[in-house]
């Protein structure tokens, strides 16, 4: 199939205008500017790559810990309809057991991929390996020091699903379980107060990532510039950012692409009440509730957005990111952090054919997965 007359977005070109063919489910040639008589014309139209948000929890009252497959699938058809064409459920600190089967879901989804679903490219295990200071809304009854054998058994139970592992630097243990764990999946450093010292311990040991910059760790002070002093400046660690609005101000958003160029990694953080209406939710086995947008807990504490990544995307450009800086952090770089940069992320030759057709604005028109429209 060929689709003619688009402004196409490449990673390290921005947009061009061409065509470009889809074969078997994968981009094929990316052709300069043709007019042949057969294809499809998007008279103009921007293509942009699926996105894929590492870190969400779910949405339309599910929530990945749940451990409901049917609830996952929601989960995923949800995201495929607002242009997350795949994904990392994110857990929470919750018991061993729990997390198993929820797990196990993820696994489930990956194997059967159900059509109009997004595709699920790992699991991000945000918890039990936090600090009870810097818990936020994770739930402390369930917080445990980092453990790897407790780890590898939840890896290997579902095949080597778990794509990112969070944990706190400054944990006794933190520094040996990063060690062996890093040769497995991606290490983030989350829900931690450790000091400069501690999280250059860590990133040192093979930690690449930081989980919600800002949220949920010290700020920057210039005497004590902490995690994310240290990871600004090792090359090769990405940090994520909740762009929704809340989490962030648009002055601080701007402030971290700076702090991480061509490092920044644009997620959701999304909960079980995202696309539903204000009301109380379960949230690790507390209860949230949902006013205006805003998802809070019992002491007024921000749990996670509401958002989705292709609004938090929108975001990042109203407050300054340009264009083609805000769509790389919501597709190759994340792509990157679960080790699907080869496969997905961006519109290239061999690539799943992923992609959405939008207006200059980013008003989406058409989504597609592997070639075939969904929405």
């Amino acid at each position: 199939m060929l689709y003619k007359n688009a402004k196409i977005f490449l990673e390290d070109q921005g947009f061009i205008s061409g065509s470009f063919t889809v074969e078997n489910g994968c981009f094929g040639e990316i052709l300069p500017e043709i007019d042949p008589g057969e294809g499809t014309d998007l008279k103009g139209g921007c293509v942009i790559p699926g996105l894929i948000d590492i870190h969400n929890h779910g949405n339309s009252g599910e929530d990945f810990s749940d451990g409901d497959y049917d609830g996952l699938v929601k989960i995923g058809r949800f995201l495929a309809e607002n242009g997350v064409t795949s994904f990392a459920p994110a857990s929470m600190t919750l018991p061993y057991d729990t997390l198993a089967d929820a797990f196990a879901a993820g696994a489930r989804l990956k194997r059967e991929q159900p059509a109009g679903c997004s595709r699920i490219v790992g699991i991000n295990m945000e918890g039990p390996f936090f600090s009870e200071k810097k818990k936020g809304a994770q739930n402390a009854e369930y917080l445990r020091n980092p453990d790897f054998e407790a780890f590898k058994a939840l890896y290997d139970g579902c095949g080597g699903l778990v794509r990112l592992v969070d944990l706190a630097p400054e944990l006794p243990g933190a520094v040996e379980f990063t060690k062996k764990a890093k040769d497995l999946c991606t290490v983030s450093i989350a829900h931690t107060d450790a000091t400069y010292e501690e999280a250059k311990a860590v990133l040192d040991a093979g930690a690449t990532h930081l989980t919600h910059l800002y949220n949920a760790m010290p700020g920057i002070h210039h005497r004590k510039p902490g995690v994310i002093g240290a990871g600004s400046e090792k090359d090769g660690v990405v940090a994520e950012l909740i762009c929704d609005g809340l989490h962030i101000h648009p002055s601080a958003v701007r402030m971290a692409f700076k702090l991480f160029p061509g490092r920044i990694c644009l997620i959701s953080d999304a909960l079980r009440c995202t696309g539903m209406p204000d009301g109380q939710y379960p949230f690790g086995g507390q209860m949230l509730t949902l006013k205006n947008g805003e998802a809070r807990m019992p002491d007024g504490a921000l749990a996670g957005s509401t958002a989705t990544l292709y609004q938090c995307m929108c975001n990042a450009v109203a407050f300054g990111i340009p264009i083609e800086t805000a769509i790389n952090a919501s597709t190759i770089i994340p792509a990157g952090e679960v080790g699907c940069g080869d496969k997905l992320g961006s519109i290239a030759p061999g690539k799943l054919a992923d992609f959405i057709i939008c207006d200059e604005n980013l008003n989406r028109k058409a989504i597609y997965m592997e070639g075939e429209q969904i929405a």
